[in-house]
C-alpha cells in the first residue's frame, strides 16, 4: 500500500505519512470558527487517496505549436477536458483526453487546439489576455477568466475579464466586473500586476464565481511568511452576467521560509496564492493555494470553503483590512508534501472533477502550470474522492 494511498479527513492531522502536515492551521491572523461547522451532505469528504500521476515533458509539440502555460481546466459532458494555457502570444484552449482508473493516471492524450478570437471575431492579439481558469457551461459554452495586461502605458494596457466563448474559441459575451478590479497604476489601487482572476468555479445550479489570487492593492499588501492578505471572491449571476456578491476569503502566509543562501531571492519572489476554485455544492468550495519559495519548493494546500449564512457581502468595502465583516469559512483539507510519490511538485494551478470510479466515488484531477521552462514540466495528479 502507499504511504499516500489514503490521505487525511478535514482538520485532522494523520500521523506518519511522509510528513503530510494535515492540521488546521495554527497562528493565523484571521477570524476562524472555534469549531469546524459541520459540511452539508453534498459536499462530506472522509479522505483523498492518492491514484497516481502523469507528466508532459516541456517541449512537448502539438501541430507544431509548444504544449503547456496549463492554469485551468474543467470536464465536458462527454468526458474529454478543456485545458488553459495562459501564453500571452498565443492565448488558446486545448482538448485533452485523460485515462484515468482506480489502477492510476494511466495517459494524457492532446486532442485538438483551439485559439481564442476577440469580441471584433478576430484571433485574440498578442498581450491582450493572460487566461487562467477555464469551465464549461451547461449551455455548452466555455467561461474563461484573464488577469489582463499590464503596462505603464495606458494605450498598452489591457484589463482583467470573465468571457463566454464557444467550443470553437469564437467570443459569445463578456460579464461585469465591479469597480476596484481593473488595472489602474499597479500602485495604489486596484488589481495588481499577474496577481488578478485566477479561479473561476460554476456550482451545479449554475451559479458563477470568480477570485484573484493575491490581494487587491486597495486590501492590502500581498501574503508573506509573516502574514496572510484578504482576497476577495466574486458572485456573478450566469444569465445576466452581473456580479451579485463579493466575499473576503482569508490566504495564509506563505508556509516555508527561504534558505539562507536564497533570502534575497525570496523577499523578492516568494509568494502564496488562490490558484483555483472547484465547485462541491452552492455554496462550497474545494480550493487550491500554491506557494512557492526559492530555494524551498512549491507546496499546494486544498482547503475547503463554504459562504455561511453570516458571511458578509463586503461589496460595499472598499478596504478590507480593519473593516467588520464575517469572510468564507476556511478549513484545510489536505497540504501536500513536497516530494509527493518521488515527484517534486510543480505550480499546480488547475482542478477539476475527473471521471467517476468504479467504485462509485469521484475523482479529482491536478494540473501544473510549467510555464514553458526547462526545468518544469506539466504534471497531472489524480486523486479519488472517499465520501463520509
Amino acid at each position: 500500500m502507499s504511504l499516500l494511498n489514503t490521505l487525511a479527513p478535514w482538520g485532522h492531522r494523520l500521523a506518519g505519512l511522509a510528513g503530510l502536515a494535515l492540521a488546521a492551521l495554527a497562528g493565523l491572523p484571521f477570524h476562524a470558527p472555534a469549531q469546524p461547522v459541520p459540511a452539508p451532505a453534498t459536499d462530506r469528504i472522509a479522505s483523498l487517496r492518492w491514484i497516481g500521476s502523469f507528466t508532459l515533458p516541456t517541449g512537448t509539440l502539438f501541430e507544431g505549436v509548444e504544449f503547456g502555460g496549463i492554469s485551468g481546466l474543467d470536464r465536458a459532458p462527454d468526458g474529454r477536458y478543456w485545458a488553459i494555457s495562459d501564453n500571452r502570444d498565443m492565448p488558446r484552449m486545448y482538448v485533452l483526453r485523460i485515462d484515468l482508473d482506480q489502477r492510476g493516471l494511466q495517459g494524457v492524450r492532446i486532442e485538438n487546439m483551439v485559439m481564442l478570437s476577440g469580441a471584433d471575431g478576430q484571433p485574440q492579439p498578442a498581450h491582450t489576455a493572460d487566461p487562467e481558469a477555464i469551465r464549461f457551461t451547461a449551455a455548452g459554452h466555455l467561461l474563461i477568466a484573464s488577469e489582463g495586461h499590464w503596462s505603464a502605458d495606458p494605450a498598452r494596457r489591457h484589463q482583467p475579464f470573465v468571457r463566454a466563448f464557444t467550443t470553437s474559441g469564437s467570443f459569445v459575451r463578456g460579464f461585469s466586473l465591479p469597480p476596484g478590479f481593473g488595472l489602474v497604476d499597479n500602485r495604489t489601487t486596484g488589481a495588481r500586476n499577474n496577481k488578478g482572476f485566477e479561479s473561476l468555479a460554476i456550482t451545479p445550479g449554475g451559479a458563477v464565481f470568480a477570485a484573484v489570487e493575491e490581494a487587491l492593492i486597495d486590501d492590502g499588501p500581498v501574503a508573506t511568511s509573516e502574514a496572510g492578505s484578504w482576497l476577495r471572491v466574486i458572485r456573478f449571476d450566469l444569465a445576466s452576467g452581473k456580479p451579485v456578491a463579493q466575499y473576503a476569503y482569508a490566504l495564509p502566509p506563505i508556509p516555508m521560509r527561504g534558505s539562507p543562501g536564497d533570502r534575497l531571492a525570496a523577499v523578492s519572489r516568494a509568494d502564496n496564492g488562490l490558484t483555483e476554485l472547484l465547485a462541491l455544492s452552492e455554496d462550497s468550495f474545494i480550493a487550491v493555494e500554491r506557494a512557492y519559495v526559492p530555494g524551498q519548493g512549491v507546496t499546494v494546500r486544498l482547503v475547503l470553503t463554504r459562504i455561511e449564512t453570516g458571511t458578509t457581502d463586503v461589496s460595499p468595502i472598499k478596504s478590507l483590512p480593519g473593516a467588520a465583516f464575517q469572510p468564507m469559512l476556511r478549513e484545510l483539507l489536505l497540504e501536500l508534501p513536497l516530494p509527493l510519490q518521488g515527484l517534486l511538485l510543480d505550480n499546480i494551478e488547475a482542478i477539476a472533477w475527473g471521471p467517476v470510479l468504479a467504485n462509485g466515488n469521484r475523482s479529482l484531477i491536478l494540473v501544473s502550470d510549467n510555464n514553458f521552462s526547462r526545468r518544469q514540466t506539466s504534471q497531472f495528479l489524480a486523486l479519488e474522492v472517499v465520501p463520509k
